[in-house]
C-alpha cells in the first residue's frame, strides 16, 4: 500500500530519534570501557607485587605444604552483565558455566549480574546468590571483598574448590568465554616461585608470623584474580553492547536511506499530480475563453 507523505515524514523523523540514542549509546560505551580497562591493568601490576611477596616467601621458607584437609564444596563465581542490549552476551557466558558445572562435581554458583542471572536459569543453574555489578571502576574493589567474604562464609572446616567463569577479549577485538581455576592455587605457579632464585642480594625480611603473612598474601592474591575477573567483565561487556549498537546505527541507517528514497518519490509524485491539476485547469480556462459567444436569434 502507498504510504502517504505525512506517514512518511513521521517515519524518518522517529527513525532520526532511534538513531540519535543509539549513537549516544555506543559513545557511552565506549566511554565507560575505557576506566574499567585501565583497573584491570592497573591490578595487573598489583597481582605482580603479590606474587613477588609469594616469591620471597617461599624463598624463606620452603614450597608450599598442600592442602591435606577434607575436600569442600565447588563453588563457581559467574561475571556477567545487569542491563541488556549486549546480544547474547550473557547467554555465551551461561552455556560456558553449564559446560563446567557438568565436567566436575556439583557446584554452588555465585552470580553477578541481574541478566546473567536470568541466563543460568535458562540452563537450569540456580544461583545461590546475585551480587550486582559496579557501577562504576570504583566499585570493582568492593565488589572482590564482598566476593571473598562470601567465599569465606562458605569455606567452612574444609578447603574449597572455586573456579570463574567470565568473558575475555581475544584477537582481532574477538570475544570468548573462559573457565579459569581460582582455589587451590595452582601449583605449578608456586613451584615455579620456588626454583626462581632470588634476583637481589638482599634478602627478604619479615616481621609478621609466617602463618599470618601466608594468609595475607593469598587473600591478596584472590583479591586481585576476582578484581581482575570483574574488570574483564565489564570491559567485554561495553564493548559487546559497543559491537551491538554499531549493527543498529547501520541498520537504521540502511532504513532511513530506504525511507529518503521513498519519501522523496512520494514527494516528487505528489508534485507533479499538483502540477498536471494546475495545467489541466488552465488548459479547461483556455479552451472556455477561445470558445465563440452563443448567436442570438431575432426577437419576435
Amino acid at each position: 500500500m502507498a504510504q502517504t507523505l505525512e506517514r512518511l515524514t513521521h517515519r524518518t523523523q522517529t527513525m532520526r530519534s532511534i538513531r540519535g540514542i543509539v549513537s549516544t549509546m555506543k559513545t557511552m560505551s565506549a566511554i565507560n570501557a575505557l576506566p574499567y580497562e585501565q583497573a584491570a591493568q592497573a591490578i595487573e601490576a598489583y597481582q605482580d607485587t603479590v606474587l613477588t611477596g609469594f616469591h620471597a616467601f617461599v624463598h624463606c621458607h620452603g614450597p608450599l605444604p598442600h592442602d591435606a584437609g577434607p575436600a569442600g564444596a565447588a563453588i563457581v563465581i559467574v561475571f556477567g552483565s545487569d542491563h541488556g542490549l549486549c546480544g547474547n552476551y550473557n547467554e555465551v557466558v551461561a552455556v560456558e558455566a553449564q559446560r563446567l558445572a557438568e565436567t566436575g562435581p556439583a557446584a554452588q554458583v555465585i552470580c553477578v549480574g541481574a541478566q546473567m542471572e536470568d541466563a543460568l536459569v535458562g540452563q537450569g543453574i540456580m544461583p545461590v546468590t546475585t551480587l550486582l555489578p559496579p557501577a562504576t571502576a570504583d566499585g570493582l574493589g568492593r565488589l572482590a571483598g564482598r566476593l571473598i567474604t562470601l567465599l569465606d562464609g562458605m569455606r567452612g572446616a574444609g578447603s574449597i574448590t572455586v573456579s570463574l567463569v567470565h568473558m575475555q577479549r581475544g584477537d582481532h577485538g574477538q570475544q570468548h568465554p573462559v573457565a579459569q581455576p581460582l582455589l587451590p592455587l595452582d601449583p605449578a605457579l608456586i613451584a615455579g616461585l620456588a626454583q626462581r632464585p632470588w634476583a637481589s642480594r638482599s634478602l627478604p625480611q619479615f616481621r609478621m608470623p609466617p602463618d599470618r603473612l601466608l594468609a595475607a598474601l593469598i587473600r591478596s592474591y584472590l583479591f586481585a584474580r576476582l578484581f581482575r575477573s570483574a574488570a574483564e567483565a565489564m570491559v567485554t561487556e561495553n564493548a559487546a553492547r559497543l559491537a551491538r549498537m554499531q549493527q543498529a546505527e547501520q541498520s537504521i541507517d540502511d532504513q532511513l536511506e530506504a525511507l529518503t528514497s521513498e519519501l522523496r518519490s512520494v514527494r516528487q509524485s505528489e508534485i507533479t499530480t499538483e502540477l498536471l491539476d494546475v495545467i489541466i485547469g488552465f488548459e479547461a480556462l483556455k479552451r472556455r475563453k477561445k470558445r465563440p459567444p452563443a448567436v442570438k436569434g431575432p426577437q419576435g
